[in-house]
C-alpha cells in the first residue's frame, strides 16, 4: 500500500518559521519606545497611584519611559475601549479593576469583550471589604447580624458608594447567601457614606480600609472581613466565611492587560516586569497606604479569574434585580 503524501503549501513552513523568529526577535528588542498604561479612571484613585508606582519601577528596569494616561469617562468604557482597539504591540496597556468583570452585567452594552479583546498580563493588587456596623445597631457578630436581619426584615439599612459598586455587590452577595433583607442606601462616594454611617443614619456597610480609623476610635464596630483569608490590616478580625456564612468571599483586584493578539513573549516579559515592580519596597509602601495587598499572577490565572468573576457577578446582579443602565 502506498503511503499518502503529506499536503504541503509551498513556502508555508518557511513563512511560519520566519514569523516565529520575528516574534521572538521583536520581544528581545522590546521596548524601543515609551509604553503607555491607560487608566480609565480619574487621577488620584488607588488604581492610579499603584499604576504610577509600577510605571516608575518599569521605567528603571527597561531604560525606557513607562507612563500612565488617564482616560476617564462613561463608567470606564472610554479608556477600556481605547486599549481594546489599540495595536497589539505591547506599547498600550490597560490598568483595570474588578469592574471589567462587572460592567457587562451592569450596563446594557459595553464597547468591548472582557475576554476576547484583551490579553491578561498579571494581577497587580487585591483588596477586601470590611463589614462594619454602627454601635447603636444591636449586633456584635456576623451571626447576630443574620439573626437580627431575619427577625426584622427590611429594618436594617446599609450604605454603599454607589449602585453596582464593590461595596454594593458585597452586600448583595451577603444577602443572597444568608437570605436576609436589608435596605440599600447608595451614596456618591465613600466620604458621604462614612459620614452617615458614623453618624448612625445608616446601620452598616461593607466598607474599604477608609472605615478602619473609625473602628479604632470605636465609632464603628468591625464584624468581619470579606476575603478568603484574614486581612493583614486587622489580623484579629474573622472572615465572614468563618463567622457563619460558609463560602462567602469577595476579593477585589487590580490588574494589567494588553490588547488581544499581543505576542506571548511580550506578555511574558511584562509579567516578569510586574513581578519585579511589586517586589520594590516603594511600590509596596504605596499599596499599603491604599489598603492594597501586592498580588501577582500568571497571565493564565488572571484570565481564569476574569471568567469566573464574570459569571459570579452576573448571577449576583440578576438575583438582586439590578437593572442594566
Amino acid at each position: 500500500m502506498k503511503s499518502k503524501a503529506a499536503f504541503v503549501i509551498p513556502g508555508f513552513t518557511s513563512l511560519l518559521i520566519l514569523a516565529v523568529v520575528g516574534c521572538g526577535a521583536h520581544a528581545q528588542t522590546y521596548p524601543t519606545k515609551p509604553i503607555r498604561i491607560v487608566n480609565p479612571f480619574s487621577p488620584g484613585g488607588s488604581l492610579d497611584l499603584v499604576a504610577r508606582a509600577l510605571a516608575r519601577t518599569m521605567t528603571v528596569e527597561l531604560g525606557q519611559s513607562v507612563f500612565v494616561d488617564n482616560r476617564p469617562g462613561a463608567g470606564s468604557n472610554i479608556g477600556v475601549e481605547l486599549v481594546a482597539k489599540a495595536p497589539a504591540d505591547g506599547y498600550t496597556l490597560l490598568a483595570m479593576q474588578t469592574s471589567l468583570a462587572i460592567n457587562p452585567s451592569l450596563q446594557k452594552q459595553v464597547p468591548y469583550d472582557p475576554i476576547k479583546d484583551f490579553e491578561p498580563i498579571s494581577k497587580i493588587s487585591s483588596y477586601m471589604f470590611f463589614l462594619v456596623v454602627h454601635p447603636s445597631t444591636p449586633v456584635r457578630s456576623v451571626q447576630q447580624l443574620v439573626s437580627f436581619a431575619k427577625a426584622k426584615p427590611d429594618q436594617l439599612t446599609y450604605a454603599s458608594v454607589g449602585v453596582g459598586s464593590g461595596t454594593h455587590l458585597a452586600a448583595e452577595l451577603f444577602k443572597s447567601m444568608t437570605g436576609v433583607r436589608m435596605i440599600h442606601i447608595p451614596y456618591k462616594g465613600s466620604g458621604p457614606s462614612i459620614i452617615d454611617l458614623v453618624g448612625g443614619q445608616v446601620a452598616l456597610s461593607f466598607g474599604s480600609t477608609s472605615v478602619l480609623p473609625h473602628v479604632l476610635t470605636k465609632k464603628l464596630i468591625l464584624l468581619g472581613v470579606s476575603g478568603a483569608q484574614r486581612s493583614s490590616f486587622v489580623s484579629d478580625a474573622p472572615t465572614i466565611a468563618e463567622s457563619g456564612v460558609p463560602g462567602y468571599e469577595v476579593t477585589g483586584w487590580n490588574a494589567l492587560f494588553a490588547p488581544a493578539g499581543t505576542p506571548a513573549p511580550i506578555i511574558n516579559k511584562l509579567n516578569q516586569l510586574v513581578r519585579q515592580g511589586l517586589a520594590n519596597p516603594d511600590t509596596r509602601a504605596v499599596m499599603g497606604a491604599q489598603g492594597l495587598d501586592a498580588t501577582t499572577s500568571t497571565p493564565q490565572e488572571l484570565g481564569e479569574l476574569v471568567r469566573s468573576e464574570l459569571a459570579k457577578w452576573a448571577k449576583v446582579i440578576k438575583a438582586a434585580g439590578i437593572k442594566p443602565e
